[in-house]
């Protein structure tokens, strides 16, 4: 316990990096899944086909896989190396972001058909039911299946060591355990800890959001939408 102050101090200079990958990647996520997860239900085959291709490539090969493909292979075929933190981040937001399609396309696909029917009797253009009535309530259902992607995408982040970025596992590892090699139990403690602290923080503020927009289409997220985020994982 002598050399926690210095653990802890080593470790939360990894934090910056871990927090920004985490919130870039959580970003792109959000982008990509809204994006791909309605290029799934277009009407244009092409469309869907060029969405399905991304959603399953990703899903279907490994982010490890991923990241060195990116930050190393990418640059040889294009000539401009990426700086490691951007290439985990890229990684992260493009293989949760296909992930994330499939929530919202499912929670598209959940809204009752009533809603459809109400839509084109109001006379709603199909831009307008989409925007105006559907998106909102499926928000409510997919929200707490994001939370769960968003810890996945937390948790990811530690691959990023993998390619010298200096975020929190990689000061763990690469720092600490040479230096203090007897407070092992130690040193992975407070990182788990870490990581602990930043899941929570990121389930409140989606607990937060899934209140905000239950409100606002005047409902609450069911019991179902929930129960299979809090027992299945993202991936």
């Amino acid at each position: 316990m002598d050399n926690l102050p210095q653990i802890v101090t080593v470790l939360f200079q990894g934090l910056p990096p871990t927090v920004i990958a985490a919130v870039g990647g959580i970003a792109l996520t959000i982008v990509l899944s809204f994006v791909a997860g309605l290029a799934l239900l277009s009407p244009r085959r092409w469309v869907r086909t060029i969405s399905r291709i991304y959603v399953e490539a990703f899903r279907g090969t490994s982010e490890v896989v991923q990241l060195f493909w990116i930050y190393f292979v990418l640059p040889l075929l294009v000539g401009v190396q990426l700086v490691p933190l951007f290439a985990g981040l890229l990684v992260l937001g493009l293989n949760h972001g296909a992930y994330g399609a499939e929530i919202v396309r499912g929670a598209v696909r959940s809204v009752p058909r009533a809603q459809y029917e109400g839509c084109v009797a109001l006379s709603l253009s199909p831009t307008q039911r989409m925007w105006r009535v559907i998106l909102p309530q499926a928000v409510v259902e997919m929200l707490p299946s994001f939370n769960n992607l968003f810890i996945q995408l937390l948790k990811s982040t530690s691959i990023l060591s993998l390619i010298t970025v200096a975020e929190v596992t990689q000061r763990g590892r690469a720092v600490l355990v040479p230096a203090f090699g007897d407070d092992i139990v130690l040193i992975f403690t407070v990182m788990l800890l870490i990581y602990l602290v930043l899941s929570v923080l990121i389930t409140t503020a989606m607990r937060y959001a899934e209140r905000v927009a239950a409100r606002k289409v005047g409902r609450r997220p069911s019991r179902e939408a929930r129960a299979v985020a809090m027992t299945t994982g993202a991936h």
